[in-house]
């Protein structure tokens, strides 16, 4: 009884996150109690391999006591310090400086938030008091990537690439624009990695001189697209893309919220390529999913624009209540630990493995492609391998296979259009990646007997 009656409240009012209303009406929650490792179990006892970790977040794993204790000593001592009118607290003030030692060179300052889309929404608005600052205030176009995802806030659904954050939110605004994403599954130019960064650049180039160069302000990107269903452009994308944002005059912010913190290999994505971003975002598992917290990266160029901008006495007009909250960056500081410690290494190891098993499906008939980078991968099913063609809308093919995965006891991320996206902790084994990938041959090898 108990049961029913908190998942009948849940129905009566929880609004629920990136879900059909009326279907999660007729559907109700999946409830989940607790978690240890790379497991969770629900509230009917059913315990799963998190192959998500939570919303790719939960980079250390469940059950970590080390962020726990971070959490509750620091909320016995200091459970709350504003970083308004000149205040601070000590876990963000270390947290801050741990981040610039361990972040790209270019990167020099922090401001942190609760989470990636006000993160991006940070970054937005300080690049347009930038562009305010430099006298040139018609410089506030930005340039994202179709399938890139940079949040659901007011601002950032408008730069991320994907049509349901558009429709009827009235974005993309203006000044936001979008090029054509680097898929090697399904670019016009072919898998041939140098044709689609070729093709990148032209893109870019072309959209800055449709817009007027006087009137770009900056290009986004992420560099595994995590939300468009994690696609892994070519090597050698990032460190072009930036090398033409030097040459357009234009700043080349990074979203690594989905990527930071060893999910593709090493501690941030921008390692692949020795990437020295103007902007970097990162949440997710800077926290590991223990606490809400997130952060805005910035250069110090970028920086002392804006402090010569401000009068002297008069405040810059942004701020967040809970920006360096203590007990997330006490718990930031205690997951840095881990991954600093093991984690990292862990994954980066277990994810060339777990790379290697998941290309052993790609002679499965509901398989296109397959395709990772560290830790963070996605399969891609399709109606027919030859053509690439998708499955129908109509065929509810995200549900199925999320539906069907549950009952083989794993969960991934089913998108609508059949991709399975995998992101598990990053403390996982081998033997665990072996049980995932079971759990994966069952799932694909159920839905063709039910689609056939």
């Amino acid at each position: 009884m108990l049961t029913n009656s908190l998942l009948q409240q849940d129905k009566d009012h929880v609004v629920h996150p990136m879900v059909s209303l009326r279907h999660h009406e007729r559907r109700g929650a999946t409830v989940i109690r607790s978690a240890d490792g790379c497991f969770v179990t629900d509230i009917e006892g059913n315990t799963l391999l998190d192959g998500f970790a939570g919303l790719w977040c939960v980079n250390a794993g469940y059950g970590q006591q080390s962020l726990v204790d971070a959490a509750s000593e620091q909320m016995s001592r200091l459970p709350y310090a504003t970083q308004y009118f000149h205040y601070g607290s000590e876990p963000p003030i270390k947290l801050a400086s741990r981040l610039i030692d361990l972040a790209p060179a270019s990167l020099d300052h922090v401001f942190f938030t609760l989470g990636g889309s006000d993160a991006i929404d940070t970054v937005i608005r300080l690049i347009r008091y930038h562009s305010n600052a430099l006298g040139q205030p018609n410089r506030k176009h930005i340039i994202a990537l179709e399938r890139g995802f940079h949040g659901s806030s007011s601002n950032g659904s408008g730069l991320t690439g994907l049509p349901v954050f558009h429709d009827k939110f009235d974005v993309p605004t203006p000044q936001q624009h979008h090029i054509p994403c680097p898929d090697p599954y399904r670019h016009p130019s072919g898998p041939d990695g140098q044709a689609i960064i070729d093709a990148s650049v032209a893109a870019l180039q072309a959209k800055v001189e449709a817009l007027g160069k006087e009137n770009v302000a900056a290009f986004f990107c992420e560099l595994v697209m995590g939300s468009g269903g994690v696609v892994v452009p070519p090597d050698g994308f990032a460190t072009t893309m930036q090398a033409a944002c030097r040459d357009l005059g234009i700043l080349f912010v990074v979203d690594e919220v989905i990527t930071g913190f060893g999910r593709t290999g090493p501690l941030f994505a921008c390692e692949h390529e020795g990437i020295e971003p103007d902007f970097m975002t990162v949440a997710k598992g800077l926290t590991s999913g223990y606490a809400p917290m997130g952060a805005a990266m910035m250069s110090d160029e970028v920086y002392q624009v804006l402090a010569d901008a401000v009068p002297d006495g008069t405040p810059l007009g942004h701020g967040l209540t809970y920006s360096g909250h203590p007990v997330s960056a006490a718990v930031g500081l205690a997951a840095l630990d881990l991954y600093q410690g093991s984690l990292v290494q862990n994954g980066t190891k277990v994810g060339e493995y777990f790379g290697k098993r998941l290309r052993e499906f790609e002679g499965h008939s509901l398989v296109g492609h397959v395709r990772s980078k560290g830790l963070l991968a996605a399969i891609e099913v399709v109606a027919d391998k030859s053509t690439k063609e998708k499955f129908a809308a109509r065929s509810g093919i995200g549900n199925i296979l999320g539906a069907v995965g549950y009952k083989n006891d794993l969960i991934f991320r089913a998108f609508a259009d059949g991709i399975m996206a995998f992101a598990p902790p990053i403390c996982i084994s081998e033997d665990e990646v072996d049980i995932l990938i079971d759990r994966i041959a069952r799932t694909l090898n159920t839905v063709e007997k039910e689609l056939s």
